[in-house]
């Protein structure tokens, strides 16, 4: 069974940049999926990027490309989300979740269609 687990949350003043990263304890494939979500109080969560495994495959949603990047760290064994330009409204969990197949885009960015969870970092950025 996969266990993920993120690191790298803390406060950012707007304009910076923080580095979140995913690790996954249980076996994974090259076409294993991680995936970025992020929750704000009160507000839905909210699909930020994926990648494969491997690192051969990612997609960030067209309103955040230019400032996030997923990626894949060979050293480290994990998944990195890189944010750039942080805004205030980046603040959130931001959560890693783990599926087995890139599947539709459907799929892809549904909360419910992911097998593991992550239990989330708290990111804060400051005006």
């Amino acid at each position: 069974q996969v266990q993920l687990g993120e690191s790298g949350g803390g406060l950012a003043q707007a304009g910076g940049s923080l580095r979140l990263s995913c690790s996954s304890s249980g076996r994974t494939l090259k076409e294993f999926v991680m995936s970025w979500f992020r929750q704000a109080p009160g507000k839905e969560r909210e699909f930020v990027g994926a990648i494969t495994w491997s690192g051969a495959r990612t997609y960030v949603p067209e309103f955040l490309k230019g400032r996030f990047t997923v990626s894949r760290d060979n050293v480290q064994n994990t998944v990195s989300l890189q944010m750039n330009s942080l805004k205030p409204e980046d603040t959130a969990v931001y959560y890693c979740a783990a599926r087995r197949q890139w599947g539709n885009s459907t799929e892809l960015l549904s909360t419910s269609r992911y097998n593991y969870w992550g239990q989330g970092t708290q990111v804060t950025v400051s005006s």
